[in-house]
């Protein structure tokens, strides 16, 4: 690993996260960032990172966006989550957005830099709740209907809003976007899951589990 990008707003989580990344790779060049738009800028004016440590809630924003603009710019960048969040809100979005790796703040450094070292050797670095999460899922998806495939992580989040009755308008607001963004997202995911309906997408959205 020679080019690591870490996305965090807390200084002092910044410093301990680079701490652990220097610590498994001791002759890595860093860049960071605290803030979504800040991240865009900077991945933009330089190569594409070997690894990024990429936190979820940012004030401007949501690390998932990083994620899925890292994976079209730069298909090979290890993207890990380092975040405070453990639910599957949090988690599978990110997943789906192309995380390969989650691990949970608030673990010692040793222990994420014993996550990170396996690497190396081919190991995902989750941490162990976030196994466990993914393991009851998986051991129930015999019982579940299928995820959204073919579904961005900004698209789910919005048919989960459909289907508990949001207008697109309360959906803008809850997300943060602008109404007029919400409605392209509405195009496109009607366009994937082949619905021409509110209804239709709602009905769809139970049948995924996502409410």
């Amino acid at each position: 690993m020679r080019r690591g990008f870490i996305l965090e707003d807390l200084p002092e989580s910044r410093d301990w996260l680079s701490r652990a990344l220097r610590e498994c790779f001791p002759d890595i060049e860093l860049a960071t960032a605290a803030g979504v738009q800040e991240a865009r800028a900077l991945l933009a004016a330089q190569p594409g990172p070997d690894i990024a440590l990429i936190d979820l809630g940012l004030p401007d924003g949501s690390g998932v966006d990083i994620i899925e603009h890292i994976q079209r710019t730069s298909p090979q960048t290890l993207c890990i989550v380092a975040s405070i969040y453990d639910d599957d809100g949090h988690v599978f979005p990110a997943l789906r957005a192309g995380a390969r790796g989650y691990l949970l703040k608030d673990q010692p450094v040793e222990a994420i830099v014993l996550a990170l070292r396996g690497i190396a050797a081919g190991e995902p670095p989750l941490s162990p709740a976030i196994a466990r999460r993914m393991l009851a899922f998986f051991r129930s998806a015999s019982t579940a209907a299928p995820p959204a495939i073919g579904l961005t992580a900004r698209e789910t989040e919005v048919l989960r809003f459909i289907a508990k009755g949001m207008t697109q308008a309360e959906t803008a607001r809850l997300m943060g976007i602008s109404q007029h963004t919400v409605g392209g997202y509405v195009k496109d995911l009607y366009r994937k899951l082949n619905v021409s309906t509110r209804a239709e997408a709602a009905l769809l959205a139970r049948d995924m589990g996502l409410v």
